[in-house]
């Protein structure tokens, strides 16, 4: 089995808040994967005394070792109960109500000789690459569902000129009407503090002999296809496949200094995104 994991952040001046592990049990049956992408909070308060990196690192390892000790727990179970696992670890310290208590999108996969098991929650990306070599996306897209009106004002924000303070504060309102549908009904939703919303994420099941690879990846990594159109999701889980990840968060480093170089602005306020990858093929 060939299993490759990489990551890099964003500004070497902050901690990278992504997390990414692999658990292999010591029965050498099966297997997990986590990939988590923190939400990096506004700089004002959060409620919580615990940093994103903190929350990642608590939930993912938490993740990482029931995926692979509770194998009679679904994905949905195993999500809900590492988040209030996690959220226990603090709730005497923090308020937990605040809506930007720290929080992570997740892709989680399992697998034994008889199937791949799989969840994705927010808008992290799956790659399943089939016996054909065909490759499927497992998205949830809820964040490109939002209503109308925020669309409208994300569309403002960048037909206006950069640097100018009317930019800035179109910005800042859009930012403002996507947080307020975060963790909502009808709007979009991470993993904080509420292990209710395990059933918001995305699941499925394929037989293992239909999956060959799989590729995990923070939206980071992502703006590959996302951002740049370097290709489709087949043409990014190639790279993967035959480069390693690292050498596909290279590639976006490179597409994010070029754009700056030109004179456009950064992609959603952030000139480089922390960024992870991690693939598995049996």
């Amino acid at each position: 089995m060939r299993i490759e994991l990489a990551t890099d952040p964003g500004a070497l001046e902050r901690p990278n808040e992504d997390y990414t592990s692999v658990a292999l049990p010591a029965s050498g049956t099966g297997g997990s994967l986590v990939l988590l992408d923190g939400v990096t909070p506004p700089p004002d308060d959060t409620g919580c005394l615990h940093s994103v990196h903190w929350f990642t690192a608590h939930l993912g390892g938490k993740l990482g070792e029931l995926s692979v000790s509770r194998r009679d727990l679904t994905l949905r179970d195993i999500l809900g109960t590492a988040i209030l696992h996690t959220a226990d670890t603090h709730r005497d310290t923090c308020d937990l109500s605040h809506p930007r208590t720290p929080q992570a999108t997740v892709v989680l996969v399992r697998w034994d000789d008889e199937r791949v098991e799989y969840l994705v929650l927010s808008d992290s990306v799956l790659l399943l690459a089939g016996a054909e070599g065909e490759v499927e996306a497992v998205l949830d897209d809820r964040l490109d569902r939002l209503p109308e009106r925020v669309g409208a004002l994300r569309d403002a924000t960048r037909a206006l000129p950069v640097g100018s303070q009317e930019r800035k504060e179109t910005g800042r309102t859009y930012v403002a009407a996507v947080e307020a549908l975060r963790n909502t009904e009808g709007g979009f939703h991470t993993a904080a503090a509420d292990p209710s919303v395990a059933d918001r994420a995305v699941t499925g099941v394929r037989p293992r002999a239909e999956v060959w690879a799989v590729a995990a990846l923070t939206d980071g990594a992502g703006r590959f296809v996302e951002t740049f159109d370097e290709g489709d999701w087949r043409d990014c889980f190639s790279v993967i496949a035959k480069e390693g990840p690292q050498s596909l968060i290279d590639r976006v480093r490179a597409l994010e200094d070029a754009h700056l170089a030109s004179g456009a602005a950064p992609v959603a306020w952030k000139a480089h995104d922390d960024a992870a990858v991690v693939y598995a093929e049996w």
